[in-house]
């Protein structure tokens, strides 16, 4: 009888295969546990790959920073917005040193300069209009600088008395006036020197003088009555010496046989 029965398949093949032992180092996973190694690179991946919520490819704002736009600025601005009230501070204080620098090397005078003027035109009103003999000095040196003349009472048909005004400047930078008129000596002479009672005399040409000094005003006077009534008042911060100056040159003014008065006021001179 023919055996036509297969030959029989290798037993390694019918039967099946093992299950290959585990491996050394295979370790069972749980469920929802990643590998250590995984978690590193999927963290990794997560930081390169931009945040699903932002727009343009840019990274995902929070709360706090949502539509808010971020501005660059250089490294000097953020340094001067940053800075404190100290660094202020010491600006300001710097600044103020500056300027009391310039302050204290900036040449500045307190003195006022008085402007020269020309006394010409009331001198030659009052020679010829006064009802009295007017005197002016002559031959007074250049340091000694008009700067002020005044006439009153002209032209008031002796209504009033006349009087006239000539004030300088030095030689010693100091003031000195010469006051002159035809009020009543008792009167005019403490309103002009400041005083009722003299301290002395002081010879002046063979003149005297009575002097007079008032401590408050720094007032020095040398004054003088003469025979028709007239009164002749040198007065100023000037010391004795330089009003007896003055005094010595007042010389008696001739009339020119003209009566108009000009309209003249004293003008700067040169």
């Amino acid at each position: 009888m023919t055996d036509k029965t297969p030959p029989s398949v290798p037993e390694a093949e019918d039967a099946p295969r093992e299950a290959e032992a585990p491996r050394e180092h295979d370790v069972p996973r749980e469920e929802g546990v990643v590998p250590r190694e995984e978690g590193v690179r999927n963290e990794a991946a997560g930081r390169r790959e931009p945040g699903a919520s932002g727009a343009g490819g840019g990274p995902a704002q929070g709360p706090a920073g949502a539509g808010r736009p971020v501005i660059e600025v250089s490294p000097a601005v953020h340094k001067r917005l940053t800075t404190g009230l100290g660094g202020f501070s010491m600006a300001m204080a710097a600044c103020l040193v500056l300027v009391l620098a310039i302050y204290v090397v900036t040449p500045r005078s307190d003195e006022q300069i008085l402007p020269t003027v020309d006394y010409n035109a009331q001198l030659w009103a009052m020679s010829n209009d006064a009802p009295f003999t007017v005197y002016a000095p002559e031959g007074l040196s250049g340091q000694w600088r008009p700067t002020s003349s005044r006439v009153h009472g002209l032209g008031k048909g002796g209504d009033e008395p006349v009087a006239w005004h000539l004030g300088f400047v030095t030689p010693g930078d100091e003031y000195a006036a010469l006051e002159q008129s035809n009020e009543k000596a008792s009167e005019y002479i403490p309103r002009m020197t400041n005083s009722s009672i003299p301290i002395g005399t002081h010879q002046v040409g063979g003149d005297a003088w009575n002097k007079y000094h008032r401590k408050d005003k720094k007032a020095n006077s040398l004054a003088r009555t003469l025979p028709d009534g007239t009164s002749l008042v040198v007065t100023g911060t000037a010391t004795y010496e330089e009003l007896a100056v003055l005094a010595a040159s007042l010389k008696p003014q001739p009339k020119d046989g003209t009566s108009l008065t000009p309209t003249g006021t004293a003008t700067p001179g040169s």
